[in-house]
């Protein structure tokens, strides 16, 4: 019974995820047309709301090319990693407390593991993987530089990554993003506590993201596309959906760690009917997250691009003592309120 609910939760997260990767890039879209005083997509259905359906069918039906000198296999697998590896990402992020079905208490999170932050970081590293792997395997020297950048700038900002958490765990005392958000919703929230500590995270986090301003492995001026240069059809589109992923998996994560999860102010959940609270759990959740996600693409139409000596200082000068900083400070405040 518990291996097929847990299936239904994954099969209905990942199609949920990816129907939204979809649609966001045509919110993208209209976004960027918006910012530019453009009209956007707008021919495929009213308002061009069937586009999402036009690039994919676009996608399936293009032509796999794969360079003559390439590891067949290895340029096969790479996209396959990054996507998996995006989505694994999803099985700890709590989207609400429990729902109940049956007379069954069900909860709202795939997997309600003891480490699931480090599990986040853990699976955030494992993507450098593939886009290294895309890199290397294609033969190109642009896709090489592109995948090498992207190695360089994940484990930078890694670390500030890291750090940054830490503070928040030192406050809540767990490792468990459930317990995260319920700590957050019986007080004021994290970002009360850690401004510093957010404002290191969402930035790394659009560095572990491959989003401008650091997008630097795929700078198309410099390296034609990148580490996905030699790349079509639907392989391509692997990396991009992994991409969009991401940026779910880090809006989510920074909703929960920072900005009380599924909690609202003032709300008692526990007096609600358990159904009409995961409701709106559930709705507080995607509500929020939706906010950090239209950040990432307010950012990405709005300043530019950085040059990757300018991108590796700001790892390793400001960013990576920011959050030492950060980490020194909450343990000392810590210390001295007990």
């Amino acid at each position: 019974m518990i291996a097929v609910v847990a299936l239904i939760k994954i099969i209905v997260v990942v199609l949920v995820v990816l129907g939204a990767v979809a649609y966001l890039v045509l919110l993208e879209r209209k976004i960027s047309a918006y910012m530019q005083d453009r009209i956007g997509p707008n021919r495929v259905g009213p308002k061009g709301m069937f586009q999402p359906f036009a690039d994919i069918l676009k996608l399936v039906l293009k032509e796999l090319i794969v360079p003559e000198q390439a590891n067949g296999f290895v340029h096969a697998l790479a996209p396959v990693i990054s996507i998996t590896v995006a989505l694994s990402a999803l099985a700890v992020i709590p989207f609400g407390n429990y729902i109940v079905i049956g007379g069954q208490k069900i909860s709202l999170m795939i997997a309600n593991v003891n480490i699931g932050v480090l599990y986040i970081l853990a699976m955030s590293s494992l993507g450098v993987y593939g886009i290294t792997l895309s890199g290397w395997s294609s033969n190109s020297k642009y896709s090489l530089l592109g995948g090498l950048r992207s190695s360089a700038q994940m484990i930078s900002y890694e670390l500030s990554l890291g750090l940054s958490i830490i503070g928040v765990l030192m406050i809540d005392g767990t490792l468990r993003l459930d317990r995260i958000v319920t700590a957050q919703g019986s007080g004021l929230w994290n970002i009360v506590y850690q401004p510093l500590g957010f404002l290191v995270f969402i930035t790394a986090a659009f560095a572990e993201t491959n989003r401008l301003p650091f997008d630097l492995p795929e700078a198309e001026p410099e390296l034609v596309g990148g580490y996905h240069t030699e790349y079509s059809g639907m392989r391509w589109g692997l990396f991009f959906l992994s991409e969009y992923t991401s940026m779910i998996v880090s809006s989510a994560l920074i909703v929960t760690l920072y900005f009380g999860g599924w909690s609202l102010p003032y709300v008692d959940y526990a007096a609600m009917f358990p159904n009409i609270a995961a409701i709106i759990e559930i709705v507080t959740f995607l509500a929020k997250t939706g906010i950090f996600i239209f950040i990432y693409m307010w950012v990405r139409w709005t300043l530019p691009r950085f040059r990757y000596d300018q991108l590796m200082n700001v790892g390793w000068k400001i960013m990576l003592p920011l959050a030492i900083v950060n980490l020194l400070g909450t343990g000392a405040v810590l210390l001295a309120v007990k």
